[in-house]
């Protein structure tokens, strides 16, 4: 691969959602399916103003989303899925993907994302594990592996309950 340099870090767009798909079926395969990650990205779509892709000479070859939902009664992001393709791996393309959609969540008011993961590769980018059975997915999970990043304080720890759908914001609508 050529340097990190080299790769363009876009928004995520409509025009992207082909390759994704094929990126995550390189990633995961088809038992990505019957995981409690895929429950919530099942709840509610994701957010594409803080989803992103890494681009490579016009290929796309990296992305990671981010879908709003709630725990409990506080509204959070949930991560998920990072994918890269196997020849792009270890390179920093993920990486670079989570501090981007970290700090535009961050800039946008949010304050915590959950995600499901490996703690060797999240930990030094913030992410710390949850008290076991103080969050629950809709599904079985390995609870070492749920994690948290603070993207304002320590919001996350008020983070207590099910993972549900984020009530959509209706805008309030004026009188003629």
């Amino acid at each position: 691969m050529t340097s990190l340099a080299d790769v363009r870090l876009l928004p995520e767009h409509a025009d992207h959602d082909l390759a994704i798909a094929e990126i995550a079926e390189e990633a995961f395969g088809p038992g990505r399916f019957a995981r409690a990650a895929e429950r919530v990205r099942e709840m509610a779509p994701h957010d594409r103003s803080l989803s992103f892709v890494a681009e490579l000479g016009g290929t796309i070859i990296a992305s990671v989303r981010l879908t709003p939902i709630r725990v409990g009664e506080v509204d959070c992001l949930f991560l998920g899925p990072l994918a890269v393709r196997p020849a792009y791996k270890n390179k920093g393309v993920g990486k670079a993907l989570m501090r981007l959609c970290a700090e535009t969540a961050r800039e946008r008011g949010e304050t915590t994302i959950l995600l499901v993961g490996d703690p060797p590769y999240y930990a030094p980018l913030g992410y710390r594990p949850i008290p076991p059975g103080d969050v629950t997915l809709p599904g079985p999970v390995d609870q070492r592996r749920l994690l948290i990043l603070d993207l304002i304080g320590s919001a996350g720890k008020s983070l207590s309950g099910a993972v549900t759908a984020r009530p959509v914001a209706t805008e309030a609508r004026s009188s003629g």
